[in-house]
């Protein structure tokens, strides 16, 4: 709570400003029936009048009556005022509050590294950043202000009744343990409820994120009904949990009711001997009543902020669980200097596992000159996307090193590194907005002839300019309703439009057709000119032009060369030619000759 509170603190104005609301608020609404006790004793039944009923007003009594309904009037209006005021103070400082708490949440789960999104789902991030948000918000709106203001109420009805009269205080009172037996019970049960319902709409968030990310394979394969009746199965558990929280409030505010009843019978009984006795006045019963309504009140909205006050501890603890999670890459205390101009990559002897000792790279070293081009090959599960994660650093090797111009990549500033290199990976992903932004992604220093550069550059800008918007067209999420090779080749563009030292190709042409791939070769002999490449691709002919290959096999780095040396070797690297290549010209020269053969996949296998 005291963590919540800071929160608070630059509005701490607003929110003294609302407790001196409330106050009056809270002194407004008990005046009601002292105003009421006044116009009974004094001017409905003054001393010697023989009956309320049978007595005329005494002289004078229309004019105090109205001065009376006046200040009755009053204090309905000052009721009024003060109740929207700190109504309205409240929620607008909460919703402040929430949007400070909102921002560092985003900011933290940016700053996060890809290990800690490897463990934890999209729908339960989601649902920290808004249904346990909102919980909060319901706290700061109107938990915690409104409990206080049920406190004063409390107090100043209590007090004012022993004045009034001690011993119909005390029946009032009476039936506290009761009332405090019922809440108890009501607390526990409300409590688990509530715990349930958070996890429960987690996992419904978690599981419609995931299912309609999908739902294209979902589809496809015709998963609808299995997928609804999984859905069914975690929305059963958040219906289940929220009729136990409605059971209970359907039989606590009765419970309540009948208990506050009860004291209030009591109170008349008592009061109207005690009026007949001369020991009372009507008056005093009068208002005695109208507090005993009020008095509990309160301690009903108490009870219901309790539970708001439990959901916002279950989800502030969620929360500040979330923002104390360290990121496991930090930049130094003092980051080295990036370098001014293209300098050497180096591997030296590097080792990576995602967990434990499953090695995904052991001891891998190798060196790419400035403004080599390197192509890496290999099979599935080889490690060649890895070495690319690593030299981003979005994960820390266990052994070795990566240095960049001789500086080990641990001891410079991950935003500073990675602002050198442009990458493009094999699923492009585009943002909510236009094309330009896309492509400029909120880099403002690039301008609108440099973007219109990298689309002409990638082969982009005739496809642009058949738009309607042309580069304000806008993009709809992921990119829906462009091609993948559009997509790709507004990639293409993003990162030549960012000017990079180092250009990272992961499987950029693995998901266009062969027209868009041969346009986007041609881009790319533009692209690479001037700068240290780094291409991963399954398709050899993307590669061949490469300055140096490198073949990656079971975590290692088992060879290296061009491509012709490479094929000289007849290694690694010629059998994954042999398949990919001589499969396709055999099955050519088999058709034409109409006669069967062996797969040259046999004979890649078995090169002997």
């Amino acid at each position: 709570m005291r963590r919540l509170m800071g929160y608070m603190r630059p509005y701490r104005g607003r929110v003294a400003l609302s407790l001196v609301f409330l106050l009056a608020q809270s002194v407004f609404q008990v005046m009601g029936p002292l105003l009421t006790k006044t116009a009974i004793d004094k001017y409905l039944r003054p001393e010697g009048a023989p009956s309320f009923l049978d007595s005329m007003l005494p002289a004078g009594a229309w004019a105090g009556l109205s001065r009376i309904g006046l200040l009755y009037l009053a204090v309905l209006a000052g009721v009024f005022v003060t109740e929207f005021a700190q109504t309205y103070l409240m929620q607008y400082t909460g919703q402040l509050a929430m949007f400070d708490l909102r921002k560092q949440l985003m900011e933290h789960l940016q700053r996060l590294d890809l290990a800690f999104y490897d463990r934890n789902p999209v729908g339960r991030l989601v649902t920290r950043v808004t249904t346990d948000v909102d919980v909060l918000n319901d706290l700061f709106a109107s938990g915690l202000v409104t409990i206080l203001g049920d406190v004063l109420v409390l107090g100043f009805i209590l007090a004012i009744m022993f004045r009034l009269s001690p011993l119909l205080a005390c029946i009032m009172l009476g039936a506290m343990p009761l009332v405090i037996l019922v809440t108890v019970i009501f607390r526990r049960s409300v409590t688990q409820s509530y715990r349930r319902i958070r996890v429960a709409i987690a996992r419904i968030n978690a599981y419609i994120q995931e299912h309609i990310t999908g739902i294209v394979v979902l589809q496809l394969f015709n998963r609808e009904r299995r997928s609804t009746a999984e859905f069914e199965v975690v929305n059963r558990q958040h219906m289940e949990a929220y009729k136990d929280a409605i059971t209970a409030y359907g039989w606590f505010y009765p419970v309540i009711e009948f208990i506050s009843m009860v004291a209030l019978a009591g109170i008349l009984t008592y009061g109207g001997f005690r009026v007949q006795s001369g020991g009372l006045t009507l008056g005093v019963v009068a208002a005695f009543l109208q507090y005993g309504l009020r008095f509990f009140r309160p301690i009903q909205d108490l009870s219901e902020k309790y539970n708001i006050l439990q959901g916002a501890m279950a989800s502030s603890e969620r929360i500040f669980t979330l923002l104390d999670t360290k990121a496991g890459i930090l930049p130094p205390s003092y980051p080295a200097p990036a370098a001014t101009a293209i300098a050497p990559i180096e591997f030296d002897h590097v080792w990576f596992a995602y967990h434990g000792e499953d090695w995904v790279l052991q001891d891998v070293s190798f060196t790419i000159q400035p403004g080599e081009t390197i192509a890496v090959v290999g099979h599935t599960g080889a490690g060649k996307t890895t070495l690319i994660s690593l030299l981003l650093r979005f994960y820390d090797i266990q052994r070795g090193g990566i240095r960049i111009g001789g500086t080990d990549i641990r001891q410079m500033d991950p935003l500073g590194l990675r602002r050198q290199f442009g990458v493009v990976l094999q699923d492009p992903y585009l943002f909510t907005g236009t094309l330009a932004e896309n492509i400029r992604l909120g880099t403002d220093s690039i301008q609108q002839e440099q973007v219109e550069a990298a689309a002409e550059q990638v082969n982009l800008l005739d496809f642009i300019r058949s738009l309607p918007e042309g580069f304000a067209q806008p993009i709809r999420e992921r990119g829906s309703g462009l091609s993948t090779g559009q997509k790709q080749l507004i990639s293409f563009a993003r990162a030549l439009a960012h000017d990079p030292r180092y250009l990272i190709l992961d499987e950029a042409t693995s998901s266009v057709d062969t027209e868009t791939e041969m346009r986007v070769s041609d881009a790319l002999n533009r692209m690479v000119e001037g700068r240290t490449s780094i291409v991963i691709a399954h398709r050899l002919s993307t590669i061949q032009r490469a300055d140096r290959i490198l073949v990656m096999h079971k975590a290692r780095l088992r060879e290296s060369g061009t491509h012709q040396q490479l094929l000289a070797q007849r290694g690694i690297y010629w059998k994954l030619y042999q398949l990919q290549y001589k499969d396709q010209e055999l099955a050519t020269a088999g058709s034409a000759k109409g006669s069967p053969r062996r797969g040259a996949g046999e004979d890649a296998a078995n090169p002997e």
